[in-house]
């Protein structure tokens, strides 16, 4: 494995990132565990000040988010379904607009191929890099929050 040395990131750091980089991700990883990925690819994205380690993470990303966009659509395996699972619906704090994993995702994958692009002015993809951090939380948070009322 080769690593590149950057002047903006510690030897630590590089050894993170590579670490989070190297996490596989099967195209048969579960509904949970690609939504876990993307936070993390995300939360490590957020602190990247290095140009080629965030465009190797919004790689990442985009990947994650493609499995968790077919694991939505899928049927839910038992133990999730058993996870989802709660006495009664918790109130939520997010407005109904935004309570749409599809559309979530489709603002996530957007932004993450705007950023991918490599064209918006530096302070601007630390915006949209914050933004989508915030956004993959929301998403992440929302599927993962149990909404299956036992009957």
């Amino acid at each position: 494995m080769t690593t590149f040395s950057s002047p903006t990131l510690s030897e630590d750091d590089l050894q993170e990132i590579q670490e989070v980089l190297d996490i596989p991700l099967s195209g048969s990883a579960d509904l949970l565990t690609a939504a876990d990925l993307c936070a993390t690819f995300v939360s490590v994205m957020v602190e990247c000040e290095d140009e080629y380690y965030r465009q190797a993470l919004c790689g990442r990303l985009a990947h994650a988010l493609t499995v968790l966009r077919q694991r939505c659509v899928e049927d839910l395996p038992e133990w999730i379904v058993r996870q989802l699972t709660t006495q009664t619906a918790p109130l939520s704090s997010v407005p109904e607009c935004w309570e749409d994993s599809e559309f979530m995702l489709d603002y996530a994958q957007a932004l993450t191929l705007a950023l991918s692009g490599n064209t918006l002015l530096a302070r601007n993809a630390q915006d949209l890099v914050g933004l989508l951090h915030d956004l993959v939380y929301l998403l992440v948070d929302q599927l993962k929050a149990p909404l299956i009322v036992k009957q």
